[in-house]
């Protein structure tokens, strides 16, 4: 069993400017979205509608009727949400290391995949009745993973856009805010909930269900990274969890009674 210890202070930083790291990266990514969370939430509650019967669209089509210039935005918005995970590999390039240290590479493929699609299974089954369970609750917005186009780039778009959830997501506020938390001499109880909260948090637009559902997903992808010491597995993991959830919806809404669709 591989653990994750708290790594060593970064030779010439002061925990201070380790601090003010962390804030800027979590601001340029998913602190702000977060706190843009928060602001859908309380409109949504302002709303005259219940919660269920507001809809919350990931993936929605960026250019109405005009498919090319959709698919640029698209994937334009795809490369963005990437490059705080570059900036955190720039960092780590000037601490003397790399992403390798976070897990994030390909050393062992097999083994990530395997761990990362039993973690999936485990997790995408009990976190669609969650979902369910809030939605007819009216705890929870409508989620419509998939507002695009049937078009020939559709599907193509939404496994790219599962990817780049799930890299983001792992690599900054799994693996890079538990390691920087950790050079800063937070405990590990402190770091676990820091995590697990800011994974939340930038859910809420969902509803309350997405707020818990991301809490807990949050604690368990925590004590797996801490046990196997690789991201990797978890990057896999949330990538087959929202490539079910986009292709599955854009394949079965409207043919399936179960599935609500706003």
């Amino acid at each position: 069993m591989t653990a994750v210890s708290a790594p060593p202070e970064t030779p010439g930083v002061s925990r201070r400017l380790l601090g003010i790291e962390l804030l800027v990266v979590l601001g340029l990514s998913f602190g702000m979205s977060g706190l843009g969370a928060l602001i859908s939430f309380v409109g949504s509650l302002t709303e005259p509608a219940e919660l269920g019967q507001q809809v919350a669209t990931l993936n929605g089509s960026r250019a109405p009727g005009r498919p090319w210039l959709d698919l640029a935005w698209q994937l334009y918005y795809i490369g963005r949400g990437l490059m705080p995970v570059v900036l955190v590999g720039y960092l780590l390039v000037r601490e003397g290391t790399s992403l390798r240290v976070l897990g994030f590479d390909l050393r062992e493929k097999a083994r990530d995949f395997g761990r990362g699609t039993a973690v999936a299974a485990a997790i995408g089954g009990s976190g669609l009745l969650l979902y369910l369970g809030a939605q007819a609750a009216d705890f929870n917005l409508t989620v419509a993973p998939s507002g695009l186009p049937e078009v020939w780039w559709r599907v193509p778009v939404l496994l790219a856009s599962a990817w780049e959830n799930s890299i983001a997501e792992e690599v900054i506020v799994l693996a890079y805010l538990l390691r920087r938390t950790g050079q800063l001499g937070w405990s590990w109880p402190a770091m676990l909930i820091t995590s697990s909260l800011l994974r939340g948090s930038y859910h809420l637009y969902q509803g309350v269900g997405g707020l818990v559902g991301n809490i807990v997903m949050g604690v368990v992808f925590c004590l797996l990274y801490r046990r196997w010491g690789r991201v990797m597995p978890l990057v896999v993991a949330h990538a087959l969890i929202d490539t079910v959830a986009f292709v599955g919806y854009a394949l079965l809404a409207g043919h399936v009674s179960w599935l609500p669709t706003g």
